[in-house]
């Protein structure tokens, strides 16, 4: 009975149950969130275009915020529906969000979408509560993942947004302290609403399924709470959701060749040899490791069409040749560059920056905030965000955080 035991689980569980590394992993993935949805707003279109479309006149009272606009009141809140999508949409456009490796689901998105959404529109909510809810939601879009990964990824499904409606279902559930037998309703509800397909990976439509997944479990928890039914057995049973679901000193000018030797996972998901935008360019191990030897970093910014377009970064992408290996880790690689003068620099990455045994650094999870959010909303704004929503669990309210910065 994996939906009942699901709803269960999340029904029971406290703040106290959470460990202090629990919930400052939950605080760095919140904010770190934030900082994406904001930074994402302006960065790509279809965000705008979103909330353009959406935004109308049979829209509910604008109880939410929409993150990263700038513009008017009318324009900066939105129903609780409207604004997860648009959030959710805005988190995920650069795919600079939180990634857990083994399933590759950016577990935050569709989860903290919905749930500040609600949060403003029904509050208040204390942090405590908040980080409680949030923590359950994104559990339960992992556990969920690790129990189908990777051959539901593999077949051709968006592993995130899949399980981040569920995610985010069980997440608002909790929030508004719905007991088991509806909580496990709003499980259903949500795993019926699936969305995502890979063929959609460097388009806008990407994102869209992490703003639909918030969109749809924020939905799913609401019809639950007001006696909407689905299946008792949505997840397990026959025909249910599991069952159907740098090195220095060398000139990179002189670069001959560069050897990647990764998990054939990497390709599943990075396979793209030749992208032209910026959009596909995230889908390439080809266009990181070329912007990796030329820039020394890889952030939105080398991933514009400009940069993807760029003579130099197109020639270098094509001397980058990957191998696949069963024997190596999904979070490792192999680098080799090799140079015209017969000069060979190895890299052996043990575990990719970012990971559980690699995480970024207090400062360096920062500085992504702060280049994210600066270039938004400015230097002085960004900084009075970061230290909203890196003190959320401390909160009276959640609610009133758009309105610290």
């Amino acid at each position: 009975m994996a939906t009942l035991q699901l709803a269960s689980w999340a029904t029971n569980l406290t703040y106290a149950n959470l460990t202090t590394g629990v919930l400052t992993a939950a605080n760095k993935s919140f904010y770190n969130w934030a900082g994406c949805a904001i930074g994402g707003f302006a960065s790509q279109p279809a965000p705008q275009i979103a909330l353009n479309t959406t935004l109308s006149p049979f829209s509910g009272p604008p109880t939410s915020s929409i993150l990263g606009a700038n513009g008017s009141i009318a324009l900066g809140f939105a129903d609780a529906q409207v604004a997860a999508l648009v959030n959710g949409i805005a988190s995920h456009v650069d795919d600079y969000d939180d990634t857990h490796l083994e399933t590759i689901i950016h577990p935050a998105g569709p989860v903290a979408s919905a749930l500040l959404a609600i949060a403003e529109a029904m509050g208040p909510v204390s942090g405590q509560d908040f980080m409680t809810a949030f923590v359950a939601g994104v559990e339960a879009e992992c556990k969920l993942g690790l129990s189908v990964y990777p051959q539901h990824y593999d077949v051709g499904w968006h592993i995130t947004s899949t399980t981040g409606s569920i995610g985010a279902a069980v997440a608002v559930s909790k929030l508004l302290r719905l007991d088991t037998p509806h909580t496990a309703q709003a499980i259903g509800i949500a795993s019926t609403q699936v969305i995502g397909m890979q063929v959609f990976f460097g388009s806008d439509t990407k994102a869209f399924h992490i703003g639909r997944a918030a969109q749809s479990g924020l939905l799913a928890a609401l019809l639950a709470q007001n006696g909407y039914t689905s299946a008792d057995t949505a997840l397990e049973a026959k025909y249910g959701w599991l069952h159907v679901t740098r090195e220095k000193g060398l000139d990179v000018a002189d670069v001959k060749a560069i050897e990647l030797r990764v998990n054939p996972e990497v390709l599943v998901l990075t396979g793209k040899t030749a992208p032209t935008t910026g959009l596909e360019a995230k889908f390439s191990i080809y266009h990181a490791a070329a912007i990796g030897l030329l820039y020394g970093e890889a952030t939105p910014s080398q991933f514009t069409d400009e940069v993807v377009r760029n003579s130099t970064v197109v020639d270098m992408r094509t001397k980058v040749n990957v191998t696949e290996d069963e024997e190596v880790p999904t979070d490792a690689a192999y680098v080799s560059v090799e140079f015209s003068d017969g000069t060979t620099l190895d890299k052996h990455v043990e575990h990719a920056k970012g990971s559980l045994e690699n995480p970024l650094s207090e400062a360096e999870l920062k500085t992504k905030f702060m280049e994210q959010v600066t270039l938004a909303i400015g230097e002085a704004r960004a900084e009075r965000a970061y230290e909203a929503f890196t003190n959320a669990g401390g909160m009276e309210d959640v609610g009133r955080i758009r309105g610290m910065y």
